[in-house]
């Protein structure tokens, strides 16, 4: 499965962010996004997951366009990580993860074998299989992340994008998180990650996209592009 972005324009209805921004991204690929707080990161993300309508531009999933592609149909590419966050609800590590087959069932079906057994193999790979029937509430902000990312793991997807994912966290587990982004990469996975350091690029990217003020300042591979 592979990503390919051209050209793209995105904003908010009557306030234009950013345009012309160009990207591919294929299978064991990372592709770090970095920039300035504002710079339009977060809203090139929602604009790619169909959030957020394009205001230009073309976004497709193996020569498929995104604009043609149903909500399941896109939630069975691609699977969102979004910064780690305190849930409202009390919800056990296991129900968090579940939440990442709904792209597989009907809307009111309940949570099938196989949906339950990929769940705990998400959290198995990730090495967090003994915090399944803990309150995500009450998980510090690393493993909060840990769980989001084996929610995306459960959904399935060949692509996925993480925002921010070592926001907040100490270095210890900003350190955890970038080697399982690795690890993901080598396992297939076509990672897109946002970040503010630079570290974080020659920790676990492939190429590097750095953006400001809703452009391209500079894109290719990281070693090349990070001087």
């Amino acid at each position: 499965m592979k990503l390919a972005v051209r050209d793209l324009a995105f904003g908010y209805r009557g306030f234009p962010v950013g345009q012309g921004v160009s990207f591919d991204l294929a299978p064991g690929e990372v592709l770090c996004l970095l920039g300035p707080n504002g710079c339009g990161k977060t809203t090139l993300f929602k604009t790619v997951l169909r959030l957020l309508a394009s205001q230009g531009g073309r976004v497709t999933f193996d020569g498929e366009d995104a604009d043609a592609l149903s909500r399941t149909a896109l939630a069975r590419r691609i699977a969102y990580v979004p910064q780690a966050h305190v849930s409202v609800f009390p919800y056990a590590v296991t129900d968090m993860v579940l939440m990442g087959r709904t792209a597989h069932r009907g809307l009111f079906a309940a949570p099938s074998a196989e949906d339950r057994e990929r769940s705990a193999a998400a959290l198995a790979e990730l090495g967090i299989e003994r915090l399944a029937e803990r309150e995500y509430t009450r998980l510090s902000g690393g493993q909060r992340q840990l769980v989001l990312i084996a929610r995306a793991l459960a959904q399935d997807t060949a692509l996925i994008v993480l925002d921010e994912p070592t926001a907040s966290l100490d270095f210890g587990n900003q350190l955890l998180v970038l080697e399982r982004v690795r690890r993901l990469a080598a396992a297939g996975k076509g990672i897109m990650m946002a970040t503010h350091d630079p570290d974080h690029a020659f920790a676990c990217g492939t190429a590097v996209l750095a953006m400001k003020n809703g452009r391209t300042a500079a894109s290719g591979p990281v070693r090349e592009t990070l001087t």
